[in-house]
Formats: C-alpha cells, sequence, structure tokens
C-alpha cells in the first residue's frame, strides 16, 4: 500500500512544475529608495509576500525605517551611496522622484531590476523633459515655453496667465508659482523650469495606471481630485470620478498613452485636467505610488501598494475593481504649529462607520505637511463628500 501511494505522488506531482512552482515563490531582495509615508504604506502591503525588504532614507525617524527588515542611512541623491545599497538586490523602486539614476543606470546594466526604469525616471523627474516628452509623443498637454532664468521669465509676459514650474526638484506644491499678472513675474524661478498656459479647469482629474514587466496594464478608476488653492496640495478626492462616458474613455486612453510611451514597468499616476468644452489635458505624471491612489487600501480588491510588489515579484495583475466608492482626507499639519505632532478630533471620527484612519508616524509637524489621511468609504457620493467635510472640521493636526 506504501508503495502504491508512493507511485501516485510521483504521477501526480511531476518533477518539472514543482521546479517552476519553487523559482516562483523564491524570496527576493527589494530596495526602496526613500523612507517617507509612500514607503511605509508600501512595506505594510509586503508582510504577505516573501520578500527581504531594504530601505534607504537619510532620516533613521522615517516613517518606514522600522517597518523594513534592513535599514541604510544614506542620502538617495549620491551616485555611490546608491549604487552600493543596491548592489545584491534583485529590484529597486523609489518612492520619491529625487533619486540618483545615474546610479539607477549601472545597477540595471548589471542586471538589477528597476522600478519604474531609469529612463522613464529621467524625463519624469525633470518638469522640462516632461513636457517635451508629451509634445513629442502627441499626448495633449498645455502649450508651454520653457525659461532659463528669471530674466528670460520676465520677457513672456504675453504668455499669461500661467503656471511657472521649477525644472528640478519641486515636489507637493513647492516649486510651482500661479502666474496671472506681470506683477507675479518677480515670483518666478532663476533657474531652467517650464511656463505652461493656464487651463479654464473644470475637474482635476487622477488616474493609477499598473504595468507589469510583460507590458500588460490595468487601469484604476479616475478620482476627482480637489486641491488647497494656498498649499497647492491635495485636499480631499472621491473615487470614482463623476464623468461623462466619452470624457471617461478619453481619459483611459490618453494616461494608457502616457505610460505606454515611457516603455516602463512599475505604478503611474496621471494627473490631467478636463476643461468646460470637455477637452482632456495631461498635467503630470508620477512614476510611483501617489497620493491619488491611498483610498485604494480599502477601496479597491487591489491596493496600488499591493500591485506594485505583484509588478516586481513576476506576479498577475491584481484586480482594480472598487469594493465601495471611497474618498480621502489628507491630515496636513495646521497653519501656526510647528513641533511634535498631536492629533484632535480622532476619537470622533472613528466612531463613524467605514472610516479609516492612516497617520504616517512622523513625529514632528509643521504647517502644510503631510501626516496622514483617512479613508471614508460609502455607495453614496454626497454621503463621502459629507463625511469628507466633517472631517476636515474635525480632525487638525497641532503641536503639543
Amino acid at each position: 500500500m506504501i508503495e502504491e501511494l508512493n507511485q501516485l505522488v510521483g504521477q501526480t506531482a511531476p518533477e518539472a512544475p514543482l521546479n517552476k512552482l519553487n523559482t516562483g515563490i523564491r524570496q527576493k531582495r527589494i530596495g526602496i529608495l526613500g523612507g517617507g509615508q509612500l514607503g511605509r504604506m508600501l512595506l505594510q502591503a509586503a508582510v504577505n509576500y516573501p520578500i527581504e525588504t531594504f530601505v534607504m532614507e537619510n532620516d533613521p525617524t522615517c516613517p518606514s525605517a522600522h517597518l523594513c527588515h534592513h535599514f541604510t542611512r544614506g542620502d538617495i541623491t549620491n551616485f555611490d551611496e546608491v549604487y552600493n545599497f543596491g548592489r545584491g538586490l534583485d529590484a529597486l523602486t523609489i518612492e520619491i522622484e529625487s533619486v540618483n539614476e545615474e546610479a539607477l543606470f549601472k545597477l540595471e546594466s548589471e542586471g538589477v531590476k528597476i522600478y519604474p526604469n531609469p529612463a522613464a525616471l529621467r524625463i519624469i523627474k525633470n518638469k522640462i523633459l516632461q513636457k517635451q516628452f508629451y509634445k513629442e509623443n502627441a499626448i495633449p498637454t498645455s502649450d508651454f515655453i520653457i525659461t532659463n532664468s528669471l530674466e528670460e521669465l520676465k520677457q513672456a509676459s504675453d504668455f499669461l496667465p500661467a503656471v511657472h514650474k521649477i525644472g528640478m526638484g519641486g515636489y507637493d506644491g513647492r516649486g510651482v508659482q500661479v502666474m496671472k499678472t506681470s506683477e507675479d513675474l518677480q515670483l518666478g524661478f532663476d533657474s531652467p523650469s517650464v511656463l505652461e498656459k493656464m487651463v479654464a479647469i473644470e475637474k482635476e482629474i487622477a488616474v493609477i495606471v499598473a504595468v507589469s514587466a510583460t507590458g500588460e496594464t490595468t487601469l484604476y478608476p479616475p478620482v476627482d481630485m480637489v486641491f488647497d488653492p494656498r498649499l497647492n496640495l491635495l485636499e480631499y478626492q472621491v473615487s470614482p470620478a463623476d464623468l461623462p462616458e466619452k470624457t471617461l474613455w478619453k481619459i483611459e486612453a490618453i494616461a494608457l498613452k502616457v505610460v505606454k510611451d515611457l516603455k516602463s514597468p512599475g505604478i503611474f499616476a496621471v494627473e490631467l485636467f478636463v476643461d468646460k468644452p470637455g477637452n482632456v489635458w495631461v498635467n503630470e505624471t508620477a512614476p510611483r505610488v501617489h497620493n491619488s491612489g491611498h483610498h485604494t487600501i480599502e477601496a479597491n480588491y487591489s491596493s496600488q501598494f499591493d500591485m506594485l510588489w505583484r509588478i516586481m515579484l513576476g506576479y498577475p495583475l491584481g484586480s482594480t475593481e472598487h469594493i465601495l466608492p471611497a474618498a480621502i482626507v489628507n491630515l496636513l499639519g495646521a497653519e501656526g504649529h510647528k513641533g511634535e505632532a498631536c492629533y484632535e478630533g480622532l476619537y470622533d471620527i472613528l466612531q463613524l462607520e467605514n472610516v479609516f484612519v492612516h497617520i504616517y508616524g512622523k513625529k514632528e509637524t509643521k504647517p502644510g505637511r503631510k501626516m496622514g489621511h483617512i479613508t471614508i468609504l460609502s455607495k453614496e457620493k454626497q454621503e463621502l463628500i459629507h463625511q469628507a467635510n466633517r472631517i476636515k472640521q474635525t480632525v487638525k493636526v497641532v503641536s503639543q
């Protein structure tokens, strides 16, 4: 009987499929450049996968430091430090664009998988190259001119109203200046920048697109974004966006064209404007997990963070379908408060149904700093907007 069972096992478990399966589940060593809240949420999604995680950041108290297997204190803009960090890893990803892409090119040439690839990152991290990329690939975007100095900018008064964006280093609303009159030109940047013609915006939309290493793609439902006009930071958003069907098709087609022309696997957030006639214009693209996709942790079957791990591990893409419609509210440091963070109003908000709090673990608050977000789920859009506004009025991040 034992011999018969052994023969039966041998017939039902042939050697080749077992070897293939074992290859598929080998633990991979994957690094994240940057240790902020995006890295934190990425690490939180990693725990159910066979991954040994590595993080490099210059702040040992950053939000990601205690959640990874291995933390390296280092400068993500330094060639040697990035190169030495990435050697021996299976793959690397980023949580901020300002990384040394030359080191990534060298690592890629030595067999380390980079998500996104360095060629795509080089285009996206420079606002000038990014706008030129849209123009060269016939991707609809607002008209623009390049300025190399403040003196050049002052000659462009006939191009206003426009938005001046610094070529390198802008992030989270910094490096962006709205210019409506010639008096505003003195507020511009005295370095290579792009001056974009202002669009009469009806809606601001974001679409998260996932691209596998074999070129398969999937899109998350677009989201409506509402920005704080003073801080130029995402204040709250609602998903899915309320859009006419033809506009939705345009948005999805344009977002797919952007990522396909970048020719890179990874997660991409494509931000777009919709004007009153219904034209769609690409504003910017982020080559990473993004604030506009945070709701996917609770609201979609596969979150943007889960999806990126699937891509880096070579697994099938996950489902982007909604479980329930969602809204998120960003928790920003309150005006006039700088120091050890204290969160007012959380107790009251946590009594509400289908509300999920995410605190990023930053010890110090300051005005406008992203300290967390709150996700609300509901079948009713008006309920989402009502609760989002209630949370904005109730929860405050202040200093002790």
